[in-house]
């Protein structure tokens, strides 16, 4: 009987390492070539296996050039915003196990998000139900670290190192006049404020910029903004800010929703941008100061050159460890990491198997206690979490050009 076969895709929005995680399944998967036959590849998720489109790692990427998925940034396989519909009735369940089937696949991966641990218990359930073998694993990436039952989730640490070291060149850069001013941050975050929160790394001292941040968790309140920005400005004239993109006022309404019409992308969710400039305005036409609003976007997840050492490398390891929970017969399951504090402040972190039922379609707020000074700070015990998951520099090599070389899919 032949050997079964391995797949795996990526979902949703990339981060500096999700192809780290992708280098671990795939690696793992070559390496037990007694039990696993082909390792493939879906082009753009599940929404292009749908029409056909898989590579074959075995004939495409193998040895060195496999290294390099280490540290390119994006999605190497390409990624989709596909959700697939809540009925397990539909007439797609049938036609992915049918080309499942053909392919002789054995095992399925996705890495991805919450939207993405959607589709594998979807995909879980419905094995299930007809019976079939397939072990369906999910792989955790995404920047926001809100998925539940998990201390904290790949790509994370990379974004917050970013966020840290930006912002950190940003205070910097608005310190050098003398003449007052507010520089306000915007930061990726719809209903989780773990990224932004990272701009507290950025201090150097107590009191340093940035004085303030403020996270979706709260309401926010523009009034109480502007007589924070007041009361810095009386002892320092300059002060910078970090917000969320998904901060709101207390009647829900996303305070980006104040300064432009909002979108929705394909899951209905609103499209967020603005809250920094709507705020930028806010401070110099109300205080009348100098003022500009810097929005960080897509580069929060996609900078290699700052990718943290520790991310990348957990990130391999939840590849790997997927595949060797999936060999032995654990499906319908998502990798997750397991902190353990030592009393030195130091920690290290562990793989585990969460039920993805579980965790899909759930959020993981910054707790309540670790936000302060009315929804304005956060506090030592968010330092204390963060800290150990943007250490380490990741070596990126370089072209005759000077600049990163990365691996491509033609």
């Amino acid at each position: 009987m032949a050997k079964k076969n391995l797949i795996v895709g990526q979902s949703g929005g990339p981060t500096a390492v999700i192809n780290s995680s992708l280098y671990g399944v795939v690696s793992e998967g070559l390496a037990h070539d007694g039990e696993i036959g082909e390792v493939y590849g879906m082009i753009n998720g599940i929404e292009g296996f749908l029409e056909d489109r898989i590579l074959n790692f075995r004939e495409s990427l193998s040895g060195e050039k496999l290294e390099y998925l280490k540290h390119t940034p994006g999605a190497y396989l390409g990624s989709c915003r596909c959700k697939l519909p809540e009925s397990l009735e539909d007439p797609v369940y049938p036609l992915l196990f049918e080309k499942f089937e053909k392919l002789n696949i054995g095992w399925f991966f996705y890495i991805g998000g919450n939207d993405s641990m959607d589709t594998v218990s979807k995909l879980s359930r419905y094995a299930a139900q007809i019976g079939s073998s397939i072990r369906i694993i999910g792989v955790p990436k995404t920047i926001d670290n809100d998925l539940v039952h998990t201390d904290h989730t790949p790509g994370y640490g990379s974004a917050a190192k970013y966020v840290a070291s930006t912002v950190r060149e940003i205070v910097l850069d608005a310190s050098v006049y003398e003449k007052k001013s507010v520089t306000i941050v915007e930061i990726m975050g719809r209903h989780a404020g773990w990224l932004t929160a990272a701009g507290a790394l950025a201090r150097k001292y107590e009191g340093d910029n940035p004085r303030f941040i403020y996270l979706p968790e709260s309401d926010f309140d523009t009034e109480r903004f502007l007589k924070d920005m007041e009361s810095a400005l009386d002892k320092d004239c300059c002060v910078v800010v970090c917000v969320s993109e998904g901060i709101h006022d207390a009647e829900g309404k996303f305070i980006c929703e104040y300064n432009s019409a909002v979108g929705t992308d394909t899951f209905g969710h609103k499209m967020l941008a603005g809250c920094g400039k709507y705020l930028e305005n806010l401070v110099r036409d109300r205080l009348g100061v100098k003022a500009r609003s810097v929005e960080l976007n897509v580069s929060q997840r996609c900078s290699a050159s700052l990718i943290s050492a520790a991310d990348q490398q957990e990130a391999v390891d939840a590849g790997i460890y997927g595949v060797q929970a999936a060999l032995k017969g654990e499906t319908g399951k998502m990798v997750s990491f397991i902190r353990h504090a030592a009393e030195d402040g130091s920690c290290s972190i562990e793989c585990g198997l969460e039920d993805v039922n579980a965790i899909c379609n759930e959020e993981k707020p910054v707790p309540s206690e670790w936000i302060i000074n009315r929804g304005s700070d956060v506090s030592g015990e968010f330092i204390k979490y963060a800290l150990p998951l943007v250490q380490g520099q990741v070596e990126v090599p370089l072209g005759r050009d000077g600049l990163p070389v990365f691996i491509y899919r033609k």
